[in-house]
C-alpha cells in the first residue's frame, strides 16, 4: 500500500512539475516575444535584475505601469484627461552632490544645470554618487527614443517633451511676481506644440520598455527636492501687457499637475530636453536654400494665365540682374546678392498686383492687432488693405492672394481655456478655405500656391501645415525643423510695437565708444535656454549684463531699453519657440544680436547675409558666450556695428509705407519665394 502511495504521489509530482514547466515556457515565450530586448526572465520577477548594461522595466498594473530600475520607480499612471503624466522618483533622500566644474562644454550637464533656475530646487540639490547627468541624458534620450519607436510618430513626442508644462520646466516660472512686467516677457500659453487637437502626449512609454546604454549604470540613491508649483495668477492685472486673457494659458491648472505626497519630478524633467534635435546651422540653412532654388517647385497650374508670363520673365530678370556696384541706399555686404534683390524689387513694384479676399467675419479676419508682440501681423494687414499700389481688385489680374486673417485673434475668439484643444481654430481655417474655394476658381488653379499668409502667432505653424501646405507662410515661428520649408516659407521679423500712434520712439542708440556693456539679456524664463543662460552668466561676470525679468527702473536708473542702447552685444535668447522680439529690438536700438536659438530662420533669409550684421551661437556654446564675443575683433565689431544702422531700414514699420520698410521686406520675400517656385504647363513655357 505505502508503495502504490509512493508511486501515485511521484506521478503527480511529475504531472504538476510538467505543468510548471510548460507554464513556465509558455510565459517565457510570451515575454520573449512581447519584449524584445534582454533581461526577459528578470522581468518576471518584481525585483529588477538589470541585464549588463541594460535596464529593465515592469509593467505591475494595469492602471499605473510600473517600472522598477533598483530603487528607482517611474509612475506612469495618467494623472488627468489629457494625458498629463508625472513620474515619480523613488523616496531615497539623500544630498546630491553638486560638482559644475568638468562639465561647462557637456550640453546635457549644462540641462540638468539649469533646473535649480526653473524649478527652484534647495540649493543642494544635485545627483548623487557615481551617476553622472550624462547618465541621466542618456535614459531620458533612450526612454522617449523608445516611446518614438513604438508609436512611429517621433515629432508628437518630441513636442509633448519640448512644450507640455507638466513635464518640463520650460512651462514653469520661478517667480511669481507680475509686477513690472514687458509685454514680450509675459507666459505664453502652454500649447506652443507643433500639432493641433487632441489631448497631451506622454513622453514616456505605454508599455514596459527596456532602457539600454553602455554608459548606463544602476540608479541608486536619486533624489529631487519637491517642485515648487507656481501660485495662482488669476491675481494679474488686466493691463499687464498681453497675458493672454487667460490664466490657464499660463500654466496648467492644478488638477493637471499632481504630485505625490514624497519628493517627484518628471524623468525627462532632468534633461528639460529629452532628445536634442539634430542642430540645422546658418551653414546648413544656406545649404538648404540653394538646393530648394535648384530643385523645389511647386504645383503646376491647372489651366494658364497671362501672370504666370509675367512671373516667368520676371524670374528670367532677376535670374540674369546687371551688377549694381555703388547704392547709397544699399551695401552690398548686408545681402545674398544685392543686385539679385535690386532688381527683384524694381520687378515688384513695376509688376506685383495682389488680390485679398473681402470674405472673413471680424474679429479673425480683417482686424489686425497693433500693438504688442504680435504686432507684425497686424501691421501688415493694415497696410496691405489700405495699398492702392499693389492691391487688385480684379482677381484674374492677380500674381498673388492674400488670407487677410490674425493667427493671434484667430487664438483669443476661438482657443477654449484649459482645453489643450485647437481642432476648433484649424476647422475655422478650413471653412474659410472650403469657402474661397467654391466661390472662387483661384485656390484650386495652383493647390494655394499662388497664396500667402501673414501670422506671428506660435501656433500658426502647426495650425496651417497640412491645411496650407502649399501656400507660402510668413511665419515669426520659423522653426526649420518644425515644418518651415526654405525657399517657400518667409521668416517674418516679431517686431514688438510698444504705441501702434509711434512706432518709431526710441529708435537708435549710442555710438560704439560709449556703450560699455559687453552683453545684455534680461526676460522671463520660458523655455530652456533662457535658465541655462542665467545659470552660467547671472551675476557671474560685470561685462556680461544677464538677467531674469527686470523690475521697473527708478527714475535715472537704466532700465531695459538704456541697457540694450548701452550694450555691444544683445543677447537673443530663444523663449518657448525659436523667434523672439529681441532681434528686431537689437538692431532697433543699433546693437549686435547675438542670436541664441537652434534651427531658427533669421527674417528675410532669402535676401539678407545674416551673418555679416549678427553673431549666431549654438546653444551648446552658452558656458563659452563671453570668450566668443572677446574673440571678435574690434574692427569687427565696428562693421558689425554699422552694419546694424544699415539693415534697421528693413525692420522699421511706417504709418505710411516707404521703400524698402519692413512693410515692402515682408512683401518683397513672399513675392521673390513665388517667382523661384513657380511652375507652369509645359505649353506655357513653348511660348
Amino acid at each position: 500500500m505505502g508503495r502504490q502511495f509512493r508511486y501515485l504521489y511521484q506521478a503527480e509530482a511529475r504531472q504538476l512539475l510538467w505543468v510548471i514547466g510548460t507554464l513556465f515556457s509558455v510565459v517565457f515565450v510570451v515575454q520573449y516575444f512581447e519584449l524584445p530586448y534582454g533581461a526577459v526572465v528578470s522581468s518576471l520577477f518584481s525585483v529588477s535584475i538589470p541585464a549588463p548594461g541594460k535596464t529593465s522595466l515592469l509593467s505591475s498594473d494595469s492602471s499605473s505601469k510600473l517600472g522598477t530600475m533598483d530603487n528607482m520607480t517611474t509612475d506612469q499612471g495618467l494623472n488627468s484627461s489629457d494625458a498629463h503624466a508625472m513620474h515619480e522618483i523613488g523616496n531615497n533622500t539623500k544630498t546630491m552632490e553638486r560638482n559644475n566644474e568638468g562639465q561647462k562644454n557637456d550640453f546635457a550637464s549644462v540641462m540638468n544645470g539649469a533646473l535649480d533656475k526653473s524649478f527652484e530646487l534647495d540649493g543642494d540639490s544635485g545627483l548623487n554618487g557615481d551617476y553622472s547627468s550624462k547618465n541621466i541624458s542618456e535614459i531620458s534620450k533612450n526612454l522617449i527614443s523608445e516611446k518614438a519607436n513604438d508609436s512611429g510618430n517621433w515629432s508628437a513626442v518630441k513636442n509633448a517633451s519640448r512644450h507640455e508644462p507638466s513635464l518640463f520646466l520650460e512651462n514653469v516660472t520661478a517667480d511669481s511676481s507680475f509686477g513690472n512686467i514687458r509685454e514680450d516677457d509675459v507666459a505664453l500659453p502652454p500649447e506652443r506644440s507643433k500639432r493641433s487637437g487632441g489631448g497631451l502626449i506622454s513622453p514616456l512609454p505605454a508599455s514596459p520598455q527596456t532602457i539600454s546604454s553602455s554608459n548606463t549604470t544602476s540608479l541608486t540613491n536619486l533624489d529631487l527636492n519637491p517642485i515648487i508649483l507656481p501660485p495662482d495668477r488669476s491675481s494679474v492685472k488686466e493691463g499687464a501687457a498681453h497675458t493672454l486673457n487667460k490664466d490657464e494659458k499660463l500654466e496648467p491648472s492644478r488638477n493637471d499637475l499632481t504630485l505625490s505626497d514624497h519628493s517627484s519630478i518628471s524623468i525627462p524633467a532632468v534633461e528639460t530636453r529629452p532628445e536634442l534635435p539634430a542642430v540645422t546651422t546658418i551653414s546648413d540653412m544656406n545649404n538648404l536654400f540653394l538646393q530648394s532654388r535648384a530643385s523645389s517647385h511647386s504645383m503646376k497650374p491647372r489651366w494658364s494665365s497671362a501672370v504666370d508670363q509675367e512671373m516667368l520673365y520676371a524670374k528670367s530678370q532677376i535670374e540674369n540682374a546687371p551688377i549694381v556696384k555703388n547704392d547709397l541706399g544699399l551695401h552690398a555686404s548686408l545681402y545674398r546678392n544685392v543686385s539679385m534683390f535690386k532688381r527683384s524689387y524694381e520687378l515688384m513694384e513695376k509688376t506685383l498686383k495682389v488680390y485679398i479676399y473681402r470674405e472673413g467675419e471680424r474679429p479673425v479676419f480683417h482686424q489686425p492687432p497693433l500693438k504688442g508682440i504680435y504686432a507684425s501681423e497686424g501691421w501688415f494687414m493694415k497696410l496691405m488693405e489700405a495699398n492702392k499700389k499693389f492691391v487688385t481688385k480684379n482677381a484674374r489680374k492677380a500674381h498673388l492672394f492674400y488670407l487677410p486673417f490674425s493667427s493671434r485673434a484667430l487664438e483669443e475668439t476661438l482657443y477654449v481655456p484649459n482645453s489643450h484643444k485647437r481642432d476648433n481654430l484649424v476647422l475655422c481655417l478650413k471653412d474659410y478655405l472650403d469657402m474661397i474655394g467654391a466661390k472662387y476658381p483661384f485656390w484650386n488653379r495652383t493647390g494655394g500656391a499662388d497664396h500667402f499668409l501673414v501670422a506671428c502667432h506660435d501656433w500658426a505653424p502647426s495650425e496651417t501645415q497640412k491645411l496650407m501646405a502649399n501656400t507660402i507662410r510668413a511665419l515669426c515661428n520659423s522653426d526649420v525643423q518644425e515644418g518651415f520649408k526654405l525657399g517657400k516659407d518667409v521668416s517674418l521679423p516679431e517686431t514688438y510695437v510698444r504705441i501702434p500712434q509711434n512706432p518709431l520712439r526710441d529708435l537708435g542708440g549710442k555710438p560704439p565708444s560709449q556703450r560699455q556693456i559687453l552683453a545684455f539679456f534680461a526676460g522671463s524664463m520660458h523655455g530652456y535656454v533662457r535658465p541655462i543662460l542665467l545659470k552660467y552668466w547671472e551675476d557671474k561676470d560685470p561685462d556680461m549684463k544677464i538677467y531674469g525679468r527686470m523690475p521697473k527702473a527708478k527714475k535715472g536708473k537704466m532700465n531695459y531699453i538704456k541697457h540694450m542702447k548701452s550694450s555691444k552685444y544683445c543677447i537673443c535668447a530663444k523663449g518657448y519657440e525659436v523667434n523672439s522680439p529681441r532681434v528686431v529690438e537689437a538692431i532697433f536700438y543699433e546693437c549686435v544680436p547675438v542670436i541664441l536659438s537652434d534651427n531658427y530662420v533669421p527674417p528675410f533669409f532669402e535676401v539678407l547675409n545674416w551673418e555679416s550684421f549678427a553673431v549666431i551661437v549654438l546653444e551648446k556654446d552658452i558656458p563659452n558666450l563671453k570668450s566668443i564675443l572677446l574673440s571678435i575683433p574690434e574692427k569687427r565689431y565696428l562693421e558689425m556695428q554699422m552694419r546694424v544702422k544699415q539693415v534697421q531700414q528693413h525692420f522699421l514699420w511706417h504709418a505710411k509705407p516707404v521703400k524698402y520698410d519692413v512693410f515692402h521686406m515682408i512683401l518683397h520675400s513672399v513675392w521673390y519665394n513665388r517667382v523661384f517656385q513657380i511652375s507652369v504647363r509645359p505649353k506655357q513655357l513653348l511660348g
